[in-house]
């Protein structure tokens, strides 16, 4: 019976709720907005099938080799899609050659709140709602239990996630299936659930409407100084660069992260997906000549099944291959786990009592007293020249 008593050895994954055949585990929210296993003793059957099938508590043997990695810079030669996508477009291309040879594909998508979950397509059109970066944890649910099934009926399935979903995935399943490919993204770590309610909770409230539509990376303004767009239904926009809007402030500070992601089991040059995609930070140092500020994508081809599809795809992109080292130069989160904040509990215990707006003024340098020390160092700096 699976029990969590370190919270850092839970990515809250869902292996061991699909895995259950009692169906007599659930994930329950805990005071960071993070799910967690539960079991319901009384029905559990002693099995032992949720501990063996948790990526961290019985983590599995890495089958790939780094011998037969292989990094590109690329994106897509469509400006549409590029355009609207984080980076350069490589998931569409890869997602659209899947279903146009009769699969279906599982990503992350916004719910009609803009909470996140995992869902399946089968369209073209469908593919539209993953598209985008998604800042907060994605719920599995039922989607390893979907991908089995159409695995098993011979299906050709493309599941994307984060690394821990990923494996996750592999430990559920327990065994290959030549049509599956899976594509994962190096992660900075998941943000809480919880905050992010909290953050579109204050937003609506500064606004006085409800906020209707949500872009994490618009690309307006340039790829490295993407913006943070949010949509009302009064018809107010809010807009702010990436580096002066408080939630992405709070998330790549590490503020509001899981656990699990100060001390990520899935790190590594090895990864467990067919393929990895990316943000290519870095490309002005590493292949210049494709740096234009669109959107580059970093795509490491982590197999063969990953390489054979990158040959199916490599005519609608512009690619060049490149060392993996120096494409992981300035991507250190491929290989290496944040470091928790000292005051990251204060920081989401805050949100969680007081509401984002208090959080952020005592956490995140916002008010009076911050602008002052802003200014003070502004005319420090003037004096020390």
């Amino acid at each position: 019976m699976i029990y969590i008593e370190n919270k850092e050895k839970c990515s809250g994954c869902h292996a061991c709720v699909d895995i259950c055949p009692k169906s007599c585990i659930s994930m329950v929210s805990d005071n960071e907005g993070f799910l967690y296993p539960k079991v319901d003793e009384s029905t559990c059957i002693k099995c032992g099938l949720c501990v063996k099938a948790c990526p961290i508590i019985t983590p599995k043997e890495r089958t790939k080799s780094i011998d037969g990695i292989k990094a590109y810079g690329a994106y897509s030669n469509t400006k549409e899609i590029r355009r609207y996508s984080s980076s350069g477009g490589l998931f569409t291309e890869i997602a659209t050659y899947i279903i146009n040879n009769g699969g279906v594909v599982f990503g992350a998508a916004f719910n009609e709140d803009f909470s996140v979950s995992h869902k399946m397509v089968d369209t073209i059109e469908g593919l539209s709602v993953f598209r985008g970066s998604k800042y907060v944890q994605s719920t599995i649910g039922n989607t390893y239990k979907e991908a089995k099934e159409l695995l098993t009926e011979g299906k050709l399935v493309l599941f994307t996630g984060t690394p821990c979903q990923i494996g996750g995935l592999y430990s559920y399943l327990g065994k290959d299936y030549e049509n599956l490919i899976t594509q994962d993204i190096i992660c900075h770590g998941v943000p809480s659930p919880m905050v992010w309610q909290k953050y579109k909770e204050y937003q609506e409230n500064k606004n006085n409407s409800t906020i209707n539509a949500v872009q994490f990376r618009n690309k307006d303004s340039g790829w490295k100084s993407y913006s943070v767009v949010l949509g009302f239904d009064n018809d107010k926009e809010y807009r702010q660069k990436s580096g002066n809007d408080l939630y992405i402030k709070s998330f790549l500070t590490d503020l509001c992260l899981r656990p699990s992601c100060y001390n990520c089991s899935f790190k590594g040059k090895v990864r467990e997906s067919d393929i990895t995609l990316a943000d290519f930070w870095g490309i002005e140092n590493v292949i210049p000549e494709m740096d234009n500020d669109k959107g580059i994508s970093l795509m490491l081809v982590n197999s063969l099944r990953g390489q054979a599809l990158f040959e199916k795809i490599k005519d609608n992109v512009t690619y060049k291959e490149t060392d993996l080292d120096e494409a992981l130069k300035y991507n250190s989160a491929a290989v290496e786990s944040v470091t928790k904040p000292k005051n990251r509990e204060k920081f989401i215990r805050t949100v969680n009592n007081q509401g984002f707006e208090k959080a952020s003024k005592k956490y995140l340098g916002v008010g009076t007293i911050s602008y002052i020390k802003r200014i003070l160092r502004k005319i420090l700096r003037k004096i020390k020249r």
